[in-house]
């Protein structure tokens, strides 16, 4: 393809997605397809010849928008906010257009050094120290696996420099809750720690909050057994119900112990840029590591993770390599962020952010949370106003965890496994009608419905029709 016909192409592709965003809230919200059926739409042998781009169009069209949720919805209210501002996208096609190589910082010194600041830009945004120095990760998931190596190499003095765990004397604990986000367990067995090694702490009943003094127990317990606590995994904004850990009462239990804290702001991160929001996190300044996702709720397109640490030396001897074929002379001076981090190439992912922020800028991002947050606490509102509904959770910031409870026969609340069967039941409803869209998920053992509130189109009156069809959807069993 030459450059001329790129150019035709690509103002093509540009419309096309100008028109797909304006069409979306006409949209069903989740994917009216089968299991197969875009896979059975597709050629089973690959083109050997070229084909013309207005059949790829059409086929976007035709078989790829059907099989889409849409996740920028002003009525998606599952999982989480996954915004892709525009803004950030115009960003994300520069990525792709210049086609550069991160392997080094002589391989492209713009990619390195524009990431440097725009990570400094959201340090200073959220209010964090001048101590810590941040890199863009693809997700928090590989952000808290690469804590967790950084938390073992800490508690064993670098034992991948000799023998590794195996050659350890004591197994390594890590620290966290049964409400911390699923890719915690994963880092903690990718890192080598093994589920057994993993404590899950209790919680405060009602805001699934970490209790510190059952941490500072399980640590004693631990250190009696002959263990080594090594990690401590804090969630701010946990997934299933948004449970704020209480940071500084855990980073001191760190700090006593020299126990490396990574704190897990995945979607709550983004609160952090509201002034007001940052004593959800107070303490973090103690922590050892950070991570968020600017592609959440903040709505810099995927992959667009946040990953900051205090201790830049430590993380460059644990990550680092150093081949002959990608030394130069600017080692020393310069950031090699192949050694932050898993892999060794990267994108151009911190134009994502760049053009973001400059094209929308932080007031406007600021204003459309604000709305978020007022919108949540309104639908706690109706919620906890109508009877046989309930608000089973706190409300810091986005997400309203509810259930419908109705009378049995005998005219009594609904219980046991007859009420997860009605939750899942009008949960099901509402997501198959294609009107609107939010995930279901268990608390205490009993499933509930979460509405996330945060898509950059959702206004008030999204929210408002929301409340209105789920409760037309209790009273429906077609």
């Amino acid at each position: 393809m030459t450059p001329e016909q790129f150019r035709e192409m690509g103002h093509q592709l540009i419309d096309w997605i100008a028109d797909y965003r304006q069409s979306i809230p006409a949209l069903p919200v989740r994917a009216q397809v089968a299991p197969g059926e875009i896979s059975a739409a597709l050629p089973a042998a690959p083109p050997e010849r070229k084909e013309a781009f207005a059949v790829l169009l059409d086929d976007l069209d035709t078989v790829i928008v059907p099989g889409v949720t849409q996740v920028q919805h002003p009525m998606h209210f599952g999982w989480f906010p996954s915004n892709a501002a525009l803004a950030s996208v115009l960003g994300d096609i520069a990525s792709s257009g210049l086609g550069t190589l991160g392997i080094s910082w002589e391989s492209c010194p713009a990619l390195t050094e524009v990431e440097e600041v725009v990570c400094d830009w959201m340090r200073q945004l959220t209010g964090l120290g001048s101590a810590w120095r941040g890199a863009i990760h693809d997700t928090a998931s590989t952000a808290c696996v690469t804590a967790m190596i950084l938390a073992r190499e800490r508690a064993t003095d670098y034992s991948k420099n000799s023998a590794g765990l195996q050659g350890e004397p004591a197994p390594l604990i890590v620290y966290s809750t049964s409400q911390a986000h699923s890719s915690v367990a994963k880092a903690v067995q990718l890192a080598g720690f093994g589920n057994d090694n993993l404590r899950f702490v209790d919680e405060d009943p009602y805001t699934r909050a970490m209790l510190p003094e059952a941490l500072a127990a399980a640590i004693e317990r631990d250190l009696s057994l002959g263990n080594v606590p090594a990690g401590i995994v804090c969630s701010v904004g946990a997934t299933g119900t948004t449970a704020m850990d209480p940071v500084e009462d855990i980073a001191a239990l760190a700090r006593k112990h020299g126990i490396w804290l990574h704190v897990d702001a995945a979607m709550a991160g983004s609160a952090m840029l509201l002034p007001e929001c940052r004593h959800l996190w107070q303490g973090v300044e103690e922590a050892d590591s950070l991570a968020w996702n600017p592609h959440k709720w903040m709505g810099t397109i995927l992959d667009t993770a946040l990953f900051y640490v205090r201790d830049v030396a430590h993380l460059e001897r644990v990550m680092s390599t150093n081949p002959a074929y990608l030394r130069s002379g600017a080692d020393g001076q310069v950031t090699q962020f192949r050694d932050w981090g898993i892999p060794l190439g990267r994108r151009f992912r911190a134009l994502k952010l760049w053009f973001h922020l400059r094209l929308d800028g932080v007031d406007t991002i600021r204003a459309r949370l604000r709305r978020d947050l007022d919108n949540a606490q309104w639908f706690r509102r109706q919620v906890e106003a109508t009877a046989g509904w309930e608000v089973l959770a706190p409300v810091p910031l986005q997400t309203v965890c509810i259930r419908h409870t109705p009378m049995d026969a005998g005219g009594l609340p609904l219980q046991g496994e007859a009420l997860d069967a009605h939750t899942l039941g009008w949960v099901g409803r509402v997501n198959a009608s294609g009107e609107a869209f939010l995930t279901p998920s268990l608390l205490d053992g009993r499933w509930m419905a979460r509405v996330s509130i945060g898509v950059e189109s959702t206004e008030r009156e999204h929210v408002t029709r929301l409340w209105q069809i789920l409760q037309d959807s209790v009273l429906s069993r077609g």
